[in-house]
């Protein structure tokens, strides 16, 4: 299974659970990271969301991504889009979409706005998967929903889980929830994410701690130690 590297001391208990983290059974999930989330023009500035705490999560996120490539883990990116023909589109999520005044396919400067194929959809620079890295394309909030994620990971062996980029507490966190409820083992880098406000971040933080890791843990970036 290969050689297991240094358990890592997160919040609120030792990651992982059975201190066997190696390239084997560790997967790292970067969580749509793209231009329709950290571009000025993209979607989530279009909602009137303020975008600057998703920014900070950027180099922090370049860094450990550049580190953990020197390894052989499994790396996973995801993208929140829709088919062209929005036949993927709730109407749950059409019609919040529409009152917030920026509904999902709607012409926007990068494109249509969540749609697979355009601009904005696609990754921010500095964030495109390499050679071998993997992308799945997610019509919800959750990389499980109605994807494939599942059937990757169970196929590669995987038990746990490294989680990193926005919202955090929006698509990182219900991802997370998921992973955690088909038992995966859960480290979220809260330094490698970013959310509308501080506060919202913070509030993942928090609910992490609640009944000893109910969801998973979380640490920053550079207190994972990779020989």
């Amino acid at each position: 299974m290969g050689n297991d590297f240094k358990s890592v001391q997160s919040k609120p208990y030792q990651w992982p659970l059975d201190n066997k983290f190696n390239e084997k059974n560790t997967a790292i999930i970067v969580i749509d990271m793209q231009r329709d989330f950290l571009s000025a023009d993209g979607y989530f500035s279009k909602l009137g969301e303020d975008i600057s705490h998703l920014l900070v999560a950027i180099e922090p996120a370049k860094k450990f991504l550049h580190h953990i490539r020197k390894h052989k883990f499994l790396i996973i990116h995801t993208r929140e889009s829709h088919r062209p023909e929005l036949a993927d589109l709730q109407e749950n999520k059409r019609l919040k979409s529409e009152k917030t005044g920026s509904p999902v396919g709607m012409q926007g400067p990068l494109g249509r706005l969540l749609v697979r194929g355009e601009k904005g959809c696609d990754f921010f620079d500095g964030f495109e998967p390499l050679a071998g890295e993997i992308t799945v394309d997610k019509p919800g909030n959750s990389a499980f929903y109605a994807t494939d994620l599942e059937h990757i990971l169970r196929v590669k062996c995987i038990k746990n889980i490294i989680l990193l980029g926005v919202t955090t507490d929006v698509c990182v966190l219900s991802t997370m929830r998921e992973a955690n409820d088909r038992g995966f083992d859960c480290l979220l880098l809260e330094d490698c994410c970013g959310a509308a406000t501080q506060k919202l971040h913070n509030s993942v933080l928090r609910t992490l701690e609640r009944e000893n890791g109910i969801f998973g843990c979380y640490c920053k970036s550079t207190d994972i130690y990779l020989s």
